[in-house]
């Protein structure tokens, strides 16, 4: 049977300008490995179908322990939220090779 470890899948839905503030952020918090999509929707604020630059949203992506993934998203509401579209969802995942996370 393959050995499991419980990590933290932290998602963060924002506006597209926000990308290289929160790429830092996670570097700050000394994560390696991210993965970044570039996704249309809505938010409370209003829909983003991505037709220009500024309409642009991305779903940033990170598993990690959960005290850093909690520690991320309290940076990211402190310093983004007040003033962009930032959506934060938390998923309990396993993964098989803990040591790259």
């Amino acid at each position: 049977m393959i050995q499991k470890h419980p990590k933290t899948q932290l998602k963060i839905v924002a506006e597209a300008a926000l990308e290289p503030r929160l790429l830092a952020e996670l570097k700050r918090h000394h994560i390696q490995a991210w993965t970044v999509y570039e996704v249309r929707g809505a938010f409370p604020e209003g829909e983003r179908a991505g037709d220009w630059e500024a309409d642009r949203s991305i779903e940033l992506r990170v598993i990690c322990d959960p005290g850093v993934a909690d520690a991320v998203a309290e940076a990211v509401l402190q310093r983004f939220a007040p003033h962009y579209s930032v959506l934060i969802s938390f998923t309990e995942v396993q993964v098989i090779r803990p040591e790259r996370y």
